[in-house]
């Protein structure tokens, strides 16, 4: 398949930029990729989709405020250091804006007494940074004290302090995203709860995600694109309920597109996952086989991008079109803070 085979036209204003009050009142499309047929629900209805011996999966990465402003040394420019991954201990890979304006043997003031030194290069155009003269914990105490929340690019406005608290999951644990797995932030505890008692098992799964997540594809042919790496992890006691749910042949449900990659990437063979951590690059896109997933509970996604590329490949491009155009015709919102669907 070809990158234009995924566009569509979008109206700006169903763009979301705020998130909606309510977290598990925002709109639910149910789609079944049996019969083609598409409800619309609420989110707070998604119980009466699931069935008692389904697993639920989640990412329980937790964003982190990245976009950080400091003061170039010398010039007294100010500059954006953007927070994209720890390498060690104070060490950063970052993106900084404006670019030119910062090269190696650069200081950064980012807080009174706290300066990073730029000390190399990246291959995707950002640099490489050391923190001084503050330990790693009271690095991050500062970072979620005076770091703003990287909110993706589409919603075009300045962090606010509630996005701190809305552009998460609720169940979050494991800091290290610069992106939140958006179709987890429909999710409050009452629901969660409700699901536990209709007999669902709740079990959670690590990946990082990058600002790869946005990144264009600017290919044509999909098999030239290459993904950004993204740090996951699937613990033991995840990989035992995966293995058990599909030996009792019951539906392994995942929690946005974050939560597919990392299952489909640790299927060793069959339909068993073993426990495992690493950095994957899996690009999963038309024509894909699923081993692992079931069922796809997952937000709208940008024209041409990688995220509705996977989740064509789950439910056929036809009919995520058809879904789409209904959203559309439906004033449903879109991306990060909008609506979401489940694919049965």
């Amino acid at each position: 398949m070809r990158l234009s085979d995924f566009a569509y036209e979008l109206p700006e204003e169903l763009i979301a930029k705020y998130p909606i009050e309510k977290r598990d009142h925002s709109k639910l499309m149910v789609i079944n990729r049996k019969d083609a047929s598409i409800q619309h629900k609420r989110f707070y209805d998604l119980p009466d989709f699931l069935n008692p011996g389904d697993l639920l999966i989640v990412n329980e990465t937790m964003v982190y405020p990245a976009r950080l402003w400091a003061i170039k040394d010398r010039t007294e420019a100010k500059v954006e250091v953007f927070l994209l991954r720890e390498l060690e201990n104070n060490l950063w890979e970052v993106m900084v804006k404006p670019a030119r304006k910062v090269r190696i043997g650069n200081k950064l003031t980012v807080a009174e007494g706290v300066q990073c030194d730029v000390i190399d290069n990246t291959v995707s155009g950002g640099r490489v940074v050391r923190f001084n003269n503050i330990s790693q914990q009271d690095l991050y105490a500062l970072i979620d004290k005076i770091g703003q929340s990287p909110l993706p690019p589409y919603i075009d406005r300045d962090p606010t302090p509630v996005d701190k608290i809305k552009y998460q999951t609720i169940y979050a644990k494991r800091r290290g995203a610069v992106a939140a797995p958006t179709a987890g932030l429909h999710f409050t505890k009452d629901l969660i709860d409700k699901i536990k008692a209709k007999g669902v098992k709740i079990r959670p799964v690590v990946l990082h995600i990058g600002l790869g997540t946005f990144r264009p594809v600017t290919v044509e042919d999909l098999s030239r694109h290459r993904m950004d790496s993204e740090y996951y992890e699937v613990s033991a006691e995840t990989a035992i309920a995966i293995n058990e749910t599909k030996a009792r042949r019951k539906r392994v449900i995942a929690v946005g597109t974050s939560v597919v990659r990392a299952l489909e990437t640790v299927t060793v063979s069959g339909f068993q996952v073993s426990p495992r951590k690493g950095w994957t690059d899996k690009f999963i896109h038309p024509p894909y086989d699923f081993k692992m997933v079931d069922v796809l509970i997952t937000n709208f996604h940008q024209s041409k991008s990688t995220l509705i590329m996977q989740v064509a490949a789950f439910a056929s491009l036809d009919l995520v079109l058809k879904a789409y155009k209904e959203a559309t015709k439906k004033k449903y919102r879109f991306f990060s803070y909008g609506d979401a669907m489940v694919i049965l």
